[in-house]
């Protein structure tokens, strides 16, 4: 099959070995090609506009950019690109914050090459996949329920991408720079969530997360 019949693929990740991975496994099908490998969110983001894959996989926490951040930017651009978002970590927000955003899908990177394989064929298909083990029908009817009784929940779309960052050690200016806002509405967004979780410095909300599994860091 010639690559302008198969299904290009933009691989975003800072690694290296981990685009190259998941790049043989998506052309071993025999369905896919890689387009582009990138390692950054604003090359990411250049990529989609301008070459126009099929289908993004994007890892989370990619420097310069953050992966919600372009796909909410491909969305309001109306570009047809499917976005798979790929974390290390997974809980309950993070998935829903994903899809609202316009994620197709959420895959955590400890899945199986069946499980990848599964994820492009469904959102190929139009259809949304979140891995098996996030639960995806739990997922949507905690969220319709409201009754998880979970701080995070009280926290708004940009509240949670602030905090998903700060967990993971990224300064505010650096925070601020890949969620494309200022350091003064970070700093705003900072402070609403600590208050909201009762809790008033980084060590805290690191604490927090680690408590909860919602950190990057093995």
């Amino acid at each position: 099959m010639e690559d302008r019949k198969k299904i290009s693929i933009l691989l975003a990740d800072d690694l290296g070995l981990v685009r190259e991975g998941i790049a043989s496994l998506c052309e071993s099908t025999g369905l896919y090609y890689a387009m582009e490998h990138c390692g950054d969110g604003a090359t990411a983001l250049q990529l989609i506009q301008t070459r126009r894959p099929d289908i993004a996989i994007v890892d989370l926490n990619l420097p310069r950019l953050f992966s919600l951040e372009i796909v909410r930017k491909v969305r309001e651009q109306g570009l047809a690109t499917r976005v798979l978002i790929i974390s290390a970590r997974g809980d309950r927000k993070l998935v829903l914050e994903s899809l609202r955003s316009g994620a197709n899908g959420f895959l955590l990177k400890s899945a199986s090459a069946a499980h990848l394989h599964d994820a492009l064929a469904q959102i190929m298909a139009g259809g949304i996949y979140v891995s098996p083990e996030m639960e995806l029908e739990k997922i949507f009817i905690s969220q319709r329920r409201n009754d998880t009784g979970d701080p995070l929940e009280t926290l708004s779309s940009r509240e949670y991408q602030v905090f998903s960052l700060l967990i993971d050690g990224i300064r505010a200016k650096e925070i601020a720079a890949r969620l494309d806002l200022s350091p003064k509405t970070v700093d705003t967004y900072r402070a609403s969530l600590m208050r909201k979780l009762d809790i008033y410095d980084v060590a805290g909300l690191v604490k927090f997360a680690i408590q909860r599994d919602l950190t990057s860091v093995a």
